[in-house]
């Protein structure tokens, strides 16, 4: 079996790669010549990565044409929600035409590999009180670009699927953290101000923004799973959530994170942190892929957390020593 990825030196993509590795396939991945590799290391020499750019439809027809995938997960984007308030146009850019460009190369080179097209739960935006836990029917009201971007991806993937018969299976994976996580985001951003205190780089003051948004958190290591369950078990144009079905407001997920240290932190809110406008609550329901694949979260929150304040004070620890 050979499964390509699209942003496989990513946060999701690093660990998707390290569990179809475990699952006995043959992992291909695409980067661009400048992203950073630090994220595969350890599996460097057990894939083959391909210089490639989602955003260059001629470098993706070519590699696709080459490797002919069996299965490939298309996790690529611009995914920083903030970031997409300050670079719409990017955002949109890469995220819509990379994923047309991705299902192009696919339709011209290997119509029956099976495509999984990530999508994201930040595609329902604002959602009214009485329609939590979210099912995949839920209104779609995006409240970032990114939202809508994903939104613009989301249907992509259907209307392939529709339109020229492609294997197209649509996740939408709520928030998701563990070791890797980018520090843009609000649980690695934490747990990184916390490593940097612990090692005296920094006052012990943590910068935070909205603290009143719930979110519902799964492990990255889960959601890579579900990832391969979604290709070996969902049906081709169906939409799916990943969730853990569970809610954690960021001020409590902060709490757990700083309780985890034994260093005196205030807290101080940043004007820079808060978006224009923010979700308020995000908690999904995912019957319909359990019962297709009997998934299920296996990961603690906690132990999500722990491991990602290790990872960020083990990277303190390197740089301590270069």
């Amino acid at each position: 079996m050979k499964a390509l990825i699209t942003g496989i030196t990513g946060f999701a993509g690093s660990h998707l790669a390290e569990y179809l590795l475990s699952e006995g396939c043959e992992v291909c991945g695409i980067a661009r010549w400048r992203s950073k590799t630090e994220n595969i290391d350890d599996i460097r020499d057990k894939i083959i990565l391909v210089n490639a750019d989602i955003r260059d439809g001629y470098s993706l027809q070519k590699v696709f044409g080459e490797i002919k995938p069996d299965y490939c997960f298309h996790l690529a984007s611009q995914s920083f929600v903030l970031e997409s308030w300050n670079s719409p146009l990017e955002t949109l850019s890469t995220n819509i035409l990379g994923t047309t460009n991705v299902l192009e190369a696919i339709r011209l080179t290997c119509p029956k590999c099976i495509v999984v097209v990530a999508g994201s739960s930040e595609e329902y935006g604002l959602v009214l009180p009485d329609e939590t836990p979210i099912k995949e029917t839920n209104p779609l009201r995006p409240m970032s670009p990114y939202g809508v971007s994903k939104v613009a991806t989301d249907k992509l993937g259907c209307l392939y699927h529709m339109s020229y018969g492609l294997n197209v299976i649509v996740t939408r994976a709520f928030n998701h953290s563990g070791p890797r996580r980018g520090d843009v985001f609000a649980t690695s951003s934490f747990a990184k101000q916390i490593a940097e205190i612990e090692a005296q780089k920094n006052d012990a003051v943590l910068y935070v923004g909205n603290l009143e948004a719930q979110r519902d958190w799964t492990d990255v290591r889960d959601v890579a799973k579900a990832y391969w369950l979604a290709a070996t078990k969902c049906v081709a144009g169906e939409v799916y959530n990943i969730c853990s079905e569970r809610t954690t407001r960021v001020r409590d997920m902060l709490d757990i994170l700083v309780g985890m240290s034994k260093v005196e932190i205030k807290i101080k809110q940043d004007p820079n942190r808060m978006r224009p406008s923010d979700v308020p609550v995000l908690l999904g329901d995912c019957t319909k892929f359990r019962v297709a694949t009997n998934w299920k979260p296996e990961i603690p929150f906690e132990q999500t957390l722990q491991d990602l304040l290790d990872y960020h004070r083990q990277r303190q620890q390197r740089n301590k020593k270069q």
